[in-house]
C-alpha cells in the first residue's frame, strides 16, 4: 500500500462488478449497514436542537481551517509545554520514517497500536515490518483485519464485510500464530469471540512498551489529544506503555474544549447510533508516575495543504470520520469497500482520496464517478459536507486534466463527433438513419447493453436505451406529406 491507495488495485468500475458477484458479501454489507443507519436514525430523532449542533459542527470546523497555522502553532506550543514533543511531516512516507526512528530509539521490537485511519493512510505497519518491528491492531475489528491478512473495508467497522462465521474460522486458523490461541471450542456467538480476542490481546497489552495512535480530535488551547472508541482496548495501548506515539492529520484541530463538546454529541450519534462513546480518552503530554513517560505527536500533511487550497474541496477537510455517508450510500452497500482501493472508501473517501493523492492514477480519477449522486450522504453528515457538490467539482477536474494530454480522451471525441453532426442537417439526417438501424439491433427489452469499439466505456457501468427505429423528421414527411 502506498498512500491511502493500494497499489494494484483495479479502477472502481472493475473492482465494483467483481464486488456485486460476491453474493454473501452483499448478505453481509446490507445486514450490518441497515442496522447500523436504524441505530442512528432512532439516535439522531432524540435531539431537538441535532440541525443546530450539525450547522454548529460545520461553523468550527470552517472557522478552524480558515486559521489552521494559527491553531497547529497554538498545539504545539501547548504539546510542548506539557512535556510532548511534535514531528511534523510532509508526506506519509516521512511520517512513517519519524514513527519507526521513534521506535527503534527504543529498542523495542513491537507495538500495540489503536485503531487509526491516519496509520494505516501511511501504510505504518507496513513500514515497520519492513524494519523488523511487529505492529499489533487492537481493535477487535481490525484484528479480525490483521489476522485474516485482509484489508478495512469501512471507517467505523473494518471488518464489516465478515460475518461471524467467517471471524471464528479465522480466529482458530491464524491467532495462535501470533500469541494465545483461541479455544478449539470456540463457537460463533459475539460474546465468545470477543473474549477469545481479549485473552489473546491481554498479554500483548502487559508487556508492549510502545503505543501507537491516531486521535479523533486534537484541542488546540491546551494541546490534548481525544480518541473515542467502543471497546477500551485504545486506553490500555494509550496507558500502559512507556512511548505513545500517536499520528494525526492536521485537519484534526479544534481550537476550544468548547468546541469538542460539540463533536462528542454529533461523533457517536452518527457513528454507532450511541448517545455517547463508552470511552472517551484524553491525553496532555506526560505526567510524572501516571501514563508514558514519552510522548511523541507526528502530524501529517500528506496532501492536506492542498486541499485547503481548493475552495470547494476544502470542506472534505471537516470530516469527523463517522462514516453515517456509507451507511445510507447504495452504491457502498452493494459494493463495499475494498472496491474503492482505498483505506477511505464509501462517499467520503471518493472526494478525499483523489485530492489526497491526486488523479494521476487510472483508480484514483474513477473514484469520482464512483457514487448516483443521490445526495444522501449530504442529508445524514454531521458537518454537512455537500459529498455531490465536490464529486462534480472533482469530475471537472479529471475531465480538465484530460484535456491537456496528447492523445484525446474518447469523450473529447465524442463531442467533436456531436458537433460535427449537430451542425449539419445533412449529416444529422445520416446519423438519424444510422441510429435507426442500430435500433432494430437492440435486445427485446429495448436496450443496448454493449456499445463497439472505444464506445464500449459507456456501457461498461450501464445499458443505452436504443435509438427510436424511426426519426421525428421520418416520421413527419411519411405522415405529412
Amino acid at each position: 500500500m502506498s498512500g491511502p491507495t493500494f497499489l494494484g488495485t483495479p479502477a472502481f468500475p472493475s473492482a465494483a462488478r467483481t464486488a456485486l458477484a460476491d453474493t454473501r458479501l452483499r448478505h453481509n454489507l446490507a445486514h450490518a449497514t441497515t442496522t447500523i443507519r436504524h441505530k442512528r436514525e432512532e439516535a439522531v430523532t432524540e435531539v431537538d436542537d441535532w440541525e443546530a449542533l450539525r450547522e454548529a459542527g460545520r461553523a468550527v470546523k470552517e472557522r478552524t481551517l480558515r486559521h489552521l497555522d494559527h491553531y497547529l502553532l497554538q498545539l504545539e506550543e501547548r504539546v510542548t509545554a506539557a512535556g510532548g514533543q511534535v514531528h511534523w511531516a510532509r508526506d506519509g512516507q516521512e511520517a512513517a520514517r519519524i514513527v519507526v526512528d521513534l521506535v527503534q530509539a527504543t529498542g523495542e521490537r513491537e507495538v500495540v497500536k489503536v485503531k487509526s485511519m491516519a496509520t494505516q493512510e501511511i501504510g505504518l505497519n507496513e513500514a515497520l515490518a519492513d524494519a523488523g518491528i511487529a505492529a499489533y491492531e487492537t481493535d477487535l475489528a481490525e484484528l479480525v483485519v490483521q489476522l485474516g491478512e485482509d484489508r478495512p473495508s469501512h471507517i467505523l467497522v473494518p471488518a464489516i464485510h465478515r460475518n461471524r462465521a467467517e471471524i471464528r474460522e479465522i480466529f482458530l486458523r491464524t491467532m495462535g500464530e501470533h500469541g494465545r490461541a483461541a479455544p478449539a471450542d470456540l463457537g460463533d456467538d459475539p460474546r465468545e469471540l470477543a473474549e477469545a480476542a481479549r485473552r489473546h490481546l491481554r498479554e500483548k497489552f502487559l508487556r508492549a512498551k510502545v503505543g501507537v495512535s491516531g486521535a479523533n480530535f486534537l484541542v488546540a488551547e491546551t494541546g490534548t489529544a481525544v480518541v473515542v472508541e467502543s471497546e477500551g482496548n485504545g486506553r490500555m495501548c494509550l496507558t500502559l506503555p512507556e512511548t505513545l506515539i500517536s499520528v494525526v492529520g492536521i485537519e484534526k484541530v479544534v481550537p476550544t474544549w468548547q468546541d469538542l463538546e460539540v463533536f462528542l454529541q454529533l461523533l457517536p450519534r452518527s457513528s454507532t447510533g450511541e448517545r455517547m462513546n463508552p470511552y472517551t480518552s484524553s491525553w496532555t503530554g506526560t505526567t510524572a508516575d501516571d501514563g508514558p513517560r514519552a510522548f511523541h505527536l507526528v502530524l501529517l500533511d500528506g496532501g492536506r495543504t492542498d486541499t485547503l487550497a481548493d475552495p470547494v474541496g476544502r470542506q472534505t477537510l471537516n470530516c469527523i470520520r463517522c462514516s453515517a455517508c456509507l451507511n445510507v450510500c447504495p452504491v457502498y452497500e452493494r459494493v463495499g469497500g475494498h472496491a474503492y482501493g482505498s483505506v477511505y472508501p464509501g462517499p467520503i473517501g471518493a472526494i478525499l482520496t483523489p485530492q489526497l493523492r491526486g488523479t494521476a492514477a487510472e483508480a484514483d480519477r474513477s473514484l469520482p464517478y464512483a457514487s448516483t449522486l443521490c445526495g444522501a450522504c449530504y442529508e445524514v453528515c454531521p458537518v454537512k459536507i455537500n459529498i455531490p457538490e465536490v464529486l462534480v467539482h472533482l469530475r471537472a477536474r479529471v475531465v480538465d486534466e484530460g484535456r491537456t494530454r496528447k492523445v484525446p480522451s474518447p469523450e473529447r471525441l465524442a463531442m467533436a463527433a456531436a458537433r460535427s453532426v449537430l451542425s449539419s442537417p445533412s449529416r444529422l439526417a445520416a446519423a438519424q438513419r444510422a441510429a435507426a438501424a442500430a435500433g432494430r439491433l437492440a435486445s427485446h427489452d429495448g436496450r443496448i447493453s454493449r456499445l463497439p469499439g472505444p464506445a464500449s466505456a459507456w456501457t461498461e457501468a450501464r445499458d443505452v436505451p436504443a435509438p427510436a427505429r424511426e426519426s421525428f423528421r421520418a416520421w413527419w414527411r411519411r405522415t405529412h406529406r
